[in-house]
């Protein structure tokens, strides 16, 4: 765990948080900013930095608590549909350097709009496709 890492000084309970769930290496707990109602912070208690970082049993492990809390949130507040979040690097907007999920649930008719509006791209699919394929070899 990182000194300075909010996420971590969450994880050591020198930050308050309201947890939803914490079960043996992970949590979820309310956003400090709650952009929805329900917004929530789904985080390994390990410090991996981003998507990179983090071993895909972690990965697997935080995604599966953000469908268990996703079915959660439609029993206990009814939500009707789910939006999972996440950013790694700068360039992508991360602000807190501590691999997170970001679920929010959602409601019939909230009027709530979390697809970016993205400029698009030109590049040809098949141009784009020769340097993205993977091989066989998952290379």
């Amino acid at each position: 765990m990182k000194q300075e890492c909010v996420f971590c000084k969450i994880v050591r309970g020198e930050e308050p948080a309201f947890v939803v769930v914490e079960e043996g290496r992970y949590m979820a707990f309310l956003s400090k900013k709650m952009s929805v109602r329900g917004h929530t912070i789904i985080i390994p208690k390990q410090h991996f930095e981003d998507i990179y970082a983090i071993p895909e049993e972690s990965l697997a492990a935080v995604m599966s608590m953000a469908k268990r809390l996703s079915h959660h949130f439609v029993s206990t507040i009814k939500a009707t549909g789910v939006n999972i979040l996440h950013a790694s690097g700068k360039s992508a907007q991360q602000s807190i350097f501590h691999f997170h999920l970001h679920l929010l649930p959602r409601f019939n008719k909230d009027r709530i709009d979390t697809w970016p509006d993205l400029p698009g791209c030109q590049e040809s699919c098949s141009d784009l496709l020769k340097l993205l394929k993977v091989g066989d070899d998952g290379s």
